[in-house]
């Protein structure tokens, strides 16, 4: 069971990813896409703060105080996350989500993962990395031939 949960888990963030993706693009009517990327960014707070006192301990100042720098940190990335989400599905998109699938593998797995972090990878790991790369040019060799 315990091996399972990192994909359920998974399953929870592909399916909010979904929902998001198609939001995004029901929204492309919008004059300015932040206003869609607030609004939005507000109701996932809302049920954050509904959810997070199942979670754990709910200390909101303590943690400020303890990681405020890293707090910042993610913050900026959910901005920059949500603004390129809002670019590329209002622009060109769902489909193009492999896109950044694969450059999230890039900068997550191997920026965060494997060079700041030092987490272990196996060569399974390697294959699959070079395999996304992969499917990040044929992906595009087939946009440019649509």
């Amino acid at each position: 069971m315990q091996s399972l949960l990192p994909i359920v888990f998974a399953a929870i963030a592909a399916v909010g990813n979904a929902l998001f993706a198609l939001g995004q693009k029901e929204s492309t009517g919008m004059k300015n896409g932040l206003v869609f990327v607030v609004l939005s960014a507000c109701v996932a707070v809302f049920v954050t703060l509904l959810f997070a006192p199942i979670a754990g301990a709910f200390n909101v100042g303590e943690a400020i105080r303890s990681d405020w720098k890293s707090i910042i940190l993610s913050g900026v990335g959910l901005f920059l996350t949500y603004f390129g989400f809002n670019l590329l599905y209002s622009r060109y998109g769902v489909s193009c989500y492999v896109l950044y699938a694969v450059l999230s593998i890039v900068t997550t797995t191997i920026l965060v993962g494997m060079i700041w972090l030092r987490e272990p990878v196996t060569v399974y790991h390697k294959v699959a990395i070079i395999m996304a790369v992969a499917a990040v040019i044929f992906f595009s060799i087939g946009q440019s031939k649509a």
